[in-house]
């Protein structure tokens, strides 16, 4: 199997969207995570969920976790909703890493490899152009690599 064999569309962000809709945009499509796209729908970063969810964690909690401590329950459980202005691109370090990428004919060998060494559970597809073409989760690849296995 190659990843054209196994790719999805997935919906994707721009830096401009606002963080909370990048966040709703993750639950209400269940992806582990996001592909940042520019204007010629080429990825620029791609972003596990949980660095999503850091999108939305007001900095002087990132750099001090214990002052979490000292808000009560319900404005804890809203503090995402804070993020309001921000937008993915507000977010995101000033040189994102590169995105976790293969191209179309990539072995199911090939992107386990990369998704590992990326630690991103969310690959993006792409043609020579570095165009987005699909996406691979890892939910997906684990099941292709169930299907494609020896059986018990």
């Amino acid at each position: 199997m190659q990843a054209r064999d196994i790719a999805v569309t997935v919906p994707t962000v721009w830096t401009s969207d606002p963080v909370a809709k990048a966040m709703r945009l993750m639950v209400v499509e269940r992806l582990p995570g996001l592909i940042v796209v520019d204007a010629q729908q080429r990825p620029l970063t791609v972003l596990p969920g949980t660095q999503v969810l850091r999108l939305a964690i007001p900095g002087s909690y990132q750099s001090d976790s214990t002052l979490a401590r000292t808000i009560d329950e319900v404005h804890a459980d809203l503090f995402w909703q804070e993020s309001g202005s921000y937008t993915v691109g507000d977010c995101l370090p000033e040189r994102p890493a590169k995105p976790a990428t293969v191209a179309p004919d990539a072995t199911l060998l090939e992107i386990s490899t990369v998704m590992a060494d990326k630690h991103s559970p969310l690959i993006a597809v792409v043609d020579r152009s570095h165009t987005l073409l699909g996406a691979i989760t890892l939910e997906r690849l684990l099941a292709s690599l169930a299907i494609a296995g020896p059986g018990e």
